[in-house]
């Protein structure tokens, strides 16, 4: 062997040998990061969620809960002390009707979504703790309205990872209330929801914004180069500090950013939809315009691996005003809902995602003012399609003028437990250890409405 080949072979052995150890610790940090898709307790029949969260608290009476008493009742004073006594009940201004082969009752302010029927299973049982809205909003997200905990996004994707590591495996488009709902509290930072969206909601063309997703100064190859530089210098901290959630968080958060780059604009760019995928989802009118592109958007994101996506719309918050603007909101997001039910359940998707549907709470069968309803945390409706509910199904139900949850009552942890449940988990045993203490999403409580399971 002459002196030349010697060099060569060597050298491309020792080149070998360094990319296997690059290749080692490639594999090392991708082994352990804590987005890697987890084994659920027991196979569920969902795979995702997309979680619809109306702020402000629509009128359980005027949209799926039908009260034909109330109807009759209109303008006469409610019985009892308590709760809603010596007020004037207030007749629904909507008809309603019955939708689909199961008879669902749905108020007309819901014409497209009432061709969706047979896919809907309404709760018509739910009561929650608090009156008041941040508190109530809170408790939807979170299961607490007291205390700081993780929001329901967060256990999820704590519990089962993400499908997609070039994406945030929870992401709440127009959050409601505060980064505290979409927040991860004591679970790592990795878990928590990205925000995507202000108040506007969407940038110049319609479409949906993300803040520092491009680097304009540097090339890919340089931030690669800058980043690993920096993960040494924090994970070096790390070691030094005997190991650190928050580092490696961080460590995580940068890395999750920098491959966000190449593929989450792609996948929020509505402009690859057909137009008439577009138009399904009410994009162009601009009366739907806007919760359409919610709605699209929530669509690529779960078909593209992202476990948890919310999106929200308000604000029903009609103290006044109650019909004109419960008609305004509720045509805002009719057909897109209709849309997005219909193109998942076409994509083959709709069978593994949970979508919901609800606010904080319900709202009054009696009046304030001459038009308009107060807040009712006592009794309220939901509803629940795909991930394995039973569709064109009725659960629960208020009393004769919807004052009150009386018969399949679901208490929000409830609902978070069966929520849990249809994703593979036992809603006890998904706990972190926290203060000297396992948390869970239902605190001690909560169980599971097996009435709805398919």
């Amino acid at each position: 062997m002459d002196r030349r080949t010697l060099l060569k072979t060597t050298s491309a052995g020792f080149g070998y040998l360094a990319f296997a150890g690059l290749n080692a610790a490639l594999q090392a940090r991708e082994a352990k990061s804590p987005l890697s898709p987890k084994a659920t307790h027991f196979p569920g029949t969902a795979k995702r969620v997309i979680f619809m969260f109306m702020n402000g608290a629509p009128s359980h009476v005027d949209t799926f809960d039908y009260k034909p008493q109330l109807q009759k009742d209109d303008g006469k004073t409610a019985p009892g002390r308590g709760f809603g006594g010596g007020r004037k009940l207030l007749a629904s201004p909507y008809a309603f009707k019955q939708s689909g082969q199961s008879g669902l009752w749905i108020s007309e302010i819901f014409p497209e979504l009432g061709k969706m029927a047979d896919d809907l299973c309404l709760l018509r049982g739910m009561h929650t703790d608090s009156q008041a809205h941040p508190q109530a909003t809170l408790q939807m997200h979170t299961g607490s309205f007291i205390q700081t905990r993780p929001s329901m996004g967060a256990w999820v994707l704590y519990g089962m990872g993400t499908e997609n590591d070039c994406l945030p495996g929870f992401i709440s488009i127009r959050p409601s209330g505060g980064a505290i709902n979409y927040g991860s509290s004591f679970l790592p930072g990795v878990y928590q929801g990205t925000r995507v969206g202000g108040a506007g909601g969407f940038g110049g063309g319609g479409q949906m914004t993300i803040g520092n997703i491009s680097n304009r100064r540097l090339t890919k190859e340089k931030q690669r180069a800058q980043l690993d530089f920096l993960q040494e210098l924090n994970e070096d901290g790390a070691k030094q500090q005997g190991g650190s959630d928050a580092v490696e968080s961080v460590i995580e958060s940068f890395e999750l950013a920098f491959r966000m780059q190449g593929e989450l604009p792609k996948v929020m760019d509505l402009n690859q939809e057909t137009r008439a995928t577009q138009q399904r989802y009410g994009i162009g009118d601009n009366a739907t315009s806007d919760f359409g592109r919610q709605c699209l958007t929530a669509r690529r994101l779960v078909e593209a691996g992202v476990r948890f996506v919310e999106i929200g719309h308000g604000n029903w918050d009609q103290h006044q005003n109650l019909k004109a603007q419960h008609q305004q909101h509720a045509t805002a997001i009719d057909k897109p809902i209709a849309g997005l039910l219909g193109d998942l359940k076409d994509r083959g998707l709709l069978k593994d995602t949970l979508v919901i549907w609800g606010g904080e709470f319900g709202r009054t069968p009696s009046a304030q003012g001459t038009d308009g309803r107060d807040h009712n945390n006592r009794g309220f409706a939901m509803w629940l399609a795909g991930g394995g509910v039973k569709g064109g199904l009725s659960h629960g139900a208020t009393d004769e003028h919807g004052f009150q949850a009386v018969d399949g009552k679901m208490h929000v942890h409830d609902l978070h437990a069966t929520i849990l449940h249809l994703l593979g988990f036992d809603h006890e045993k998904l706990t972190y250890r926290h203060a000297g203490r396992d948390f869970r999403l239902t605190d001690v409580y909560g169980k599971v409405a097996k009435e709805i399971l398919a």
